[in-house]
């Protein structure tokens, strides 16, 4: 660096730290001021030759920290001077001793916590997430002041994330999204709290995020507008009490509006309550409550409130120490509108959390004032027994996702989605563990395979070499990785059977003097009563289809070919050109490419595949998609010469596993609406109805249609169908 790019930093060194003491929240003492200078040279020595990844001097990442610590938390000079020292035990020469030698002891205790949560980062063995409640429990013990610079550290590390890769990108904004978002909402930091969300969800979903934010943005006016619309309604009548207050909206969170449209299955335009007003006043203690209920008559003479939706936080604050009216009227042009009425010391409680309440305090009652909100935050944040699994149910960590965490029996954490059981677990670790699991244990105990797992239980799979899926496991498993493992696993074996079950029948038909053929395939599926060529080869393997039952067959074959001959010399012969894949369709599905799609094809002469074979699909000039069986002498050619004209393919067999969803509609009543949709349901030749369920009730109906699909894109289709009758409100998947 040259000295005039080194000056220019140096400067900018100094204006940043001018800053931190400027914007502290506390009233800072000359003792203070001297406690934050030393902190600060101390921390600009021992990083003075670090640089961040986006290449800015390590320095201002600390102090960036230490101001949000002093303006946005509101902590004291103690904690402000940890969170300059945060990283300094960490990545530089100074030790523990140096630090509690120069500024005692409680700074060292808490960069000492910090310290400790920072560590696991390097111990790559067990998993960073599960490593980080312990830390965290074991810094609890010596001192809150720790997660809460903590949060700040992560809170300015996802502000600066676009300096990492990707994938760590991901993996920090997933870690924040799960520990520090609730950790701080459970802190009382709401504010923070909303920032992590949603700098969170840029990460780990930023198209979602992206799209969200430019709405937001599109709507912004039409938002002011209506604000000053409903502010100059109440405004004269608030006046006239001679009140002291301001009127501002507040856009709701990007992610809390996601959470919103994921929960109520509806695209953004139909999220009513995107945003809330507040009503701050002014008020000394005495009056506080009284004002806010004489503002909630005011607005409530000018607007009807819901009162299911009335919110005293008042007369009894959350745990966290906010307080707050909130009520929610039918504002201008019909819409609902949150109203939030506080006052200015409860703003603050409401933006700083705890840190807020020792502003009212003076001296010791001051002192009194952190320490007692430290050891009720101790108390509050302590579990029983201190231990991880513990801490997960205590803290409610999957507070805001349908997802569940669980422990191996190494401390690793796990995510699952909701609903989950010891199988998906062990499919989720490694297919082979799934493959071979026996068994499994959770917290200890055997439970059966079909338990669902809740947060923090520890589990164990009990593996054998001899175990495989059955068919049962579909019952036990219910995510989608577990799934398709246990249903190619099943298929494959089903497969193997049958591949040994062809050889069979080839031999058996063969001393009967037939030879396997397609005709003769179909003969015997519809002679077994059976749908597809596999499961025929699958019933010949395991023996259910018998050397007597394969004679009877052949004599009635070979009955029904003389009778052929006869009657050949008084027909026309049959056409060479038979639409084999008719026959084929009725008996087998092929289908094509990852979606699995129903396409046109024509079965290709030189290698004549069967339902049943691997088979590919090969996109000719003026044939469309010709069907060649995988082990076909042109395969190699045609593979390597024309790979972009290869398309997979694969039989489909009818007797798959399929799966059963609810659909769950509602509009608007009207004759013949019901026969509309059990039309649309049956013309699908890919979806078989279960059940149907439909009420009515005051010119509005509602119901629930079970139905069975083989995959999802089907169902999607099924629901994009429905919509389109007329009279029909919403479709939604239960």
């Amino acid at each position: 660096m040259t000295q005039e790019a080194i000056e220019k930093e140096n400067k900018e060194i100094a204006k940043q730290y001018k800053e931190l003491l400027r914007i502290s929240y506390q009233t800072l003492s000359k003792e203070d001021k001297k406690l934050i200078r030393s902190a600060f040279d101390v921390a600009v020595d021992a990083h003075k030759d670090q640089r961040r990844k986006s290449g800015e001097a390590y320095i201002f990442h600390p102090i960036a920290v230490a101001k949000i610590v002093a303006s946005e938390i509101g902590l004291d000079a103690v904690s402000i001077a940890s969170a300059l020292l945060h990283d300094v035990v960490e990545d530089t020469a100074y030790t523990l001793d140096d630090i509690e030698r120069m500024f005692g002891e409680t700074v060292a205790r808490i960069v000492d916590g910090l310290t400790k949560i920072a560590h696991l980062k390097k111990d790559k063995d067990i998993s960073q997430q599960a490593e980080n409640f312990r830390k965290m429990l074991l810094t609890l013990h010596d001192d809150v002041r720790v997660i809460i610079i903590k949060i700040a550290d992560r809170y300015h590390n996802m502000l600066t994330l676009d300096a990492m890769s990707e994938d760590k990108q991901v993996k920090m904004a997933s870690e924040t999204l799960y520990i520090y978002a609730p950790l701080a909402h459970r802190i009382g930091l709401y504010n923070i709290k909303t920032h992590l969300e949603d700098l969170s969800l840029k990460y780990t979903e930023p198209d979602v995020y992206n799209d969200i934010r430019s709405k937001i943005e599109e709507t912004e006016e039409e938002q002011q507008a209506y604000i000053d619309n409903f502010s100059n309604i109440i405004k004269e009548s608030l006046d006239k009490e001679g009140l002291n207050y301001e009127i501002k909206g507040r856009m709701k969170s990007i992610y809390s509006i996601r959470r919103k449209m994921k929960a109520q299955n509806v695209g953004f335009d139909e999220i009513y309550d995107k945003f809330a007003i507040r009503i701050i006043y002014k008020s000394d203690r005495q009056n506080e409550k009284f004002l806010a209920w004489k503002i909630y008559s005011i607005v409530t003479d000018h607007f009807t409130p819901n009162p299911v939706r009335l919110r005293d936080w008042i007369t009894s604050p959350k745990s966290t120490g906010y307080e707050a009216l909130h009520i929610t009227v039918m504002g201008p042009s019909g819409k609902w509108v949150e109203v939030q009425i506080r006052s200015e010391r409860m703003h603050e409680i409401a933006e700083k959390g705890y840190a807020a309440h020792f502003k009212y305090k003076h001296g010791d009652q001051k002192e009194m004032g952190i320490e007692g909100w430290l050891n009720r935050l101790q108390e509050a944040l302590e579990s029983a027994n201190g231990n991880a699994v513990d801490f997960v149910e205590e803290f409610k960590l999957n507070l805001y996702s349908k997802e569940i965490f669980v422990f191996t029996p190494k401390g690793e954490l796990k995510s699952l989605p909701k609903g989950a059981t010891p199988l998906d677990f062990a499919f989720s670790i490694h297919t082979e563990v799934g493959m071979k699991t026996r068994g499994a244990r959770v917290n200890g105990k055997l439970v059966p395979l079909n338990t669902e797992l809740k947060s923090g239980d520890q589990v164990e799979i009990i593996t054998s070499e001899t175990a495989k899926p059955t068919q049962n496991w579909l019952n036990y498993a219910n995510t989608a990785r577990a799934r398709a493992k246990i249903r190619s696993s099943l298929k494959e074996e089903k497969k193997q059977i049958g591949e040994e079950g062809k050889e069979i029948l080839r031999r058996k038909l063969k001393s009967q003097k037939i030879t396997l053929n397609e005709d003769v395939v179909n003969k015997m599926v519809v002679h077994f009563k059976l749908k597809t060529s596999l499961d025929l080869f699958y019933r010949v393997g395991i023996g259910s289809i018998d050397n007597q039952a394969i004679k009877d067959f052949a004599s009635s074959y070979n009955n029904t070919f003389i009778n052929f001959f006869r009657n050949k010399i008084r027909k026309t012969p049959i056409p060479e050109d038979v639409d084999k894949e008719e026959i084929t369709s009725k008996y087998d599905l092929l289908v094509f490419g990852s979606e699995e799609e129903k396409l046109s094809y024509k079965l290709s002469k030189c290698c004549n595949p069967i339902p049943g074979d691997d088979v590919f699909g090969f996109i000719s000039v003026n044939d469309g998609i010709k069907v060649h069986k995988k082990n076909c002498p042109n395969a190699i050619a045609l593979q390597s010469n024309y790979a972009y004209r290869i398309i997979s393919a694969k039989w489909i067999d009818s007797t798959q596993e399929e799966f059963t969803s609810e659909i769950r509609l509602t509009g608007i009543d009207n004759l013949g609406l019901v026969n509309e949709i059990t039309k649309v349901i049956s013309d699908d030749l890919n979806v078989n109805m279960r059940n149907l369920n439909f009420s009515t009730d005051g010119g509005t109906f509602s119901g629930t249609i079970t139905v069975v699909v083989k995959n999802n894109s089907i169902l999607k289709r099924l629901v994009t169908n429905l919509k389109q009758i007329e009279g029909i409100d919403k479709v939604t998947r239960i």
